[in-house]
Order: C-alpha cells, then sequence, then structure tokens
C-alpha cells in the first residue's frame, strides 16, 4: 500500500541544469558579500561554526571560512553546513526575481493528483530544508509547498545511507513499505529499499539503466498509485531489470 511517496529533488522533479547552471554559479558570486555582510547574525555564525568543525580547521578566519565554502560549491560537497548557508542565499535570489524554482511539466499535475488521492507527500533532498521550500515556493505553477506534509535534508542522514530512511519512515509515521521514493540516483535507491520501501528511479535524460534494480519511467506521469487497492503500476515505458 502507497500513503506516502518520498522525493528527491535535483534529477527527480527538477532540471540538474537549473541546480547546476543557475543555483550553483549565483551562490559563488554572491556567497562572499553575503557573509560578510551577515557574518554577524546568529544563523550565519552557527554554520560557519559548522563548517569549520567539518573541515577540521576550527581556526579559521572568516575569509578562510569563505575560501573553504566556494571550494565545497565547486566540488559539489553535499555538507550541511555550506547547503543550509546557500538556502538562506538563494532566498535572497527568489524574493528578487533572479530566477524561479524550476520543474518538470509533469510534476505539478501530479502531485496535486497524488495528495487529492489521500498520500501524504515528503522531500528529501541534499539541499537544505530551506531551499528545499523556497524552490517549491517560487515557480512558474505557483506555491506548491501546501502539497507537502515534511522536508527533509542531510541532517536526517546521506541519502546513501539505509538508516536515513528508516528514519524518515519513523518521523512520518509510516511502515516504509508503505513509502514510495522516488529519485534519479540507483544508490540513493538502494539505500531506500534496504530500508524496506518501494523505490521508482526517474530517467529525465539518457538511457535507462540496465540492471538497475529499480522500476525506471521518464515521467511521474508513468507512475500509477492507487492507494485504495494496493496497486502501484507503471506505464508500457518503463523498465525493470
Amino acid at each position: 500500500m502507497i500513503r506516502a511517496i518520498l522525493t528527491d529533488i535535483e534529477g527527480t522533479t527538477t532540471s540538474i541544469a537549473f541546480v547546476h547552471d543557475i543555483l550553483f554559479p549565483y551562490a559563488r558570486q554572491h556567497l562572499s558579500a553575503f557573509i560578510q555582510e551577515n557574518q554577524d547574525d546568529e544563523s550565519v555564525q552557527q554554520w560557519l561554526e559548522v563548517a569549520r568543525a567539518e573541515s577540521g580547521q576550527p581556526g579559521l578566519s572568516v575569509q578562510d571560512t569563505i575560501t573553504l565554502l566556494l571550494q565545497w560549491i565547486a566540488e559539489d560537497r553535499k555538507s550541511t553546513p555550506l547547503k543550509a548557508l546557500q538556502g538562506m542565499l538563494w532566498e535572497k535570489g527568489y524574493r528578487e526575481g533572479a530566477y524561479q524554482g524550476h520543474l518538470y511539466p509533469d510534476v505539478p499535475d501530479c502531485l496535486k493528483h497524488w495528495q487529492q488521492l489521500g498520500i501524504a507527500l515528503y522531500v528529501f533532498s541534499s539541499g537544505s530544508v530551506k531551499a528545499q521550500q523556497l524552490l517549491f515556493a517560487h515557480t512558474a505553477y505557483g506555491d506548491l509547498t501546501p502539497l507537502f506534509k515534511g522536508y527533509f535534508d542531510t541532517t536526517t542522514g546521506p541519502k546513501q545511507n539505509q538508516n536515513s530512511y528508516q528514519l524518515i519512515a519513523k518521523a512520518i509515521n509510516q511502515a516504509p513499505t508503505d513509502v514510495l521514493f522516488l529519485s534519479d540516483i540507483s544508490a540513493e535507491l538502494n539505500a531506500a529499499l534496504a530500508a524496506g520501501m518501494q523505490t521508482c528511479r526517474l530517467v529525465r535524460e539518457g538511457a535507462m539503466e540496465k540492471n538497475c534494480g529499480h522500476p525506471q519511467v521518464r515521467s511521474f506521469a508513468d507512475i500509477g498509485v492507487n492507494p485504495d487497492s494496493l496497486i502501484q503500476t507503471f506505464s508500457d515505458s518503463s523498465v525493470l531489470e
């Protein structure tokens, strides 16, 4: 029975290009000034300290910490303090209209349909909860945040760690077997499957992966979920190998 759907963002609901070609460059361009202007803010100070601790260099100056964070952006490092600071910065960009959150065209209608079926919707992304909420709040389809019952980021745990999915299932008060996890990354799907969740891999671009071990679809519209009859189906274009 599918009682809840947990979705990834990058490569699943949202183009990877949006993150790498718009959000990351914006962060690289504005992060230094943002931190310098807000270094007395308690939240900024907190995340700078966490970044220093993560690097093993607690004595770093503000400027050296900024340099470290910019290096982590270039490396696409899944760092919780970096993601938190980026989320704070990206709020400014959304608010000023520098960009809108990108969604694939099939995503809004499917999310609304699933919610209407009584399925609880959640997000699990390496981006901070704040960054997740900002993306879904500022889309060409309007503010979609009311569709979701909750958001999870790497403060819960790594996305390729089985325990993270067990913790999420516990947090949303659902049996793992009643949760469908959607992602484009097989290693994440493997971890969710090991935790007992149902899984489906989104292949937005490129070829289907051989021996994936998960159903694979091109679109949310290829996923059929019927919680009443306990049936989950996939379109004829889906692949399970």
